[in-house]
């Protein structure tokens, strides 16, 4: 048994001198002093040995461990700073080179003018408001004054999920919802994506944005909302802008209106933009419904207000002179660094 661990310390000085990583001197350690190891195995032996044998062999194989635990720790630490070393030479990095600046992103047109919009309104004492783009059709349409036989929905081709749930068509159902939940005085608006089953082509989009207002207080008239999108066009696009208003008809208010804006690239004199008539339409607007009050659990005797919508492509693609919508979707970075 003395001679079984002479040849034991002997085999693993060898293996663990010429053991090229860690992870093969600790395979070794295993081989050798592991529980099924070689040194355990003859220790196992030591039953058979006589009294006067077992405290010499088990002091010996007990100077074997020691020694083969030395070896492993020293290799080991070797071959962790040889490794050291040669990342040390292969990570060199030369700091006299002049550094690369890293490449900053920008943001995207939608957000830059949607920042501008929210600044304008909040700074006329609006809050922004947001909800979900799975929506309702009780929220959608019933308590806009849209009930399922109204023809204003066969101008909407909406996406249903079921026949109550679909994409919401417009952020108006935020107006309800704040309406039910919030007594006036109330000013909001809502941005966000909406959804119609519209072919894609440079003007049209399934997917688009609206932003969406709404002014809910006593003695509330057509002239506040006259003055309130007024400044906002002229905060948009400079005080020289004007506004007109063309007579219009939308179930949810009444009276309704259209309201176009002086073409800011022609100053109204006509040009390819506003296609010779000198002015642009911008959004829809008018005052809120009694009947959508009423829905919503206010006084329409003692309260009164307006909404209006405008959709946010339009403002973007007039702001940089962009004429194709899908542009705005490509993700094309040649595109997005021109702003």
């Amino acid at each position: 048994m003395k001679q079984a661990l002479e040849q034991i310390q002997k085999s693993a000085d060898e293996l663990i001198a010429a053991a090229q990583s860690v992870a093969q001197v600790e395979e070794l350690r295993v081989r050798f002093l592991g529980k099924k190891g070689e040194l355990t195995a003859i220790l196992k032996q030591m039953g058979k040995l006589s009294p006067e044998e077992r405290p010499v062999v088990g002091a010996l194989a007990n100077e074997v461990r020691e020694a083969i635990t030395q070896d492993i720790t020293a290799r080991t630490k070797e071959l962790q700073e040889a490794q050291l070393q040669q990342r040390l030479l292969e990570e060199t990095m030369d700091v006299t080179l002049p550094g690369e600046r890293p490449v900053q992103g920008k943001r995207h047109p939608f957000e830059k003018v949607l920042r501008e919009l929210k600044e304008i309104f909040l700074g006329m004492g609006f809050d922004v408001v947001s909800g979900p783009e799975v929506e309702l059709d009780h929220y959608n349409f019933e308590m806009l004054n849209m009930p399922k036989s109204h023809p204003a929905r066969d101008t909407q081709d909406t996406f249903y999920i079921t026949e109550n749930v679909l994409l919401r068509t417009q952020t108006s159902p935020m107006q309800i919802r704040t309406m039910e939940k919030t007594k006036p005085p109330i000013r909001i608006i809502c941005p966000g994506r909406v959804y119609r089953s519209d072919a894609v082509d440079a003007t049209h989009s399934p997917i688009f944005h609206q932003i969406e207002g709404l002014v809910v207080d006593e003695n509330v008239t057509f002239s506040d909302l006259k003055g309130t999108l007024e400044m906002f066009i002229k905060k948009l696009y400079g005080e020289g802008t004007r506004v007109r208003f063309r007579p219009h008809h939308f179930p949810y208010t009444e009276p309704s209106a259209e309201m176009d804006m002086s073409c800011f690239k022609c100053g109204g004199k006509g040009c390819s933009l506003c296609k010779g008539e000198g002015w642009i339409e911008i959004l829809g607007c008018g005052m809120v419904h009694p009947k959508v009050l009423e829905n919503c659990g206010i006084d329409p005797e003692k309260y009164s207000g307006f909404a209006f919508g405008v959709g946010l492509e339009r403002i973007v693609m007039m702001r940089y002179g962009i004429d194709d919508m899908r542009l705005l979707y490509e993700n094309d970075l040649r595109f997005l660094k021109q702003f």
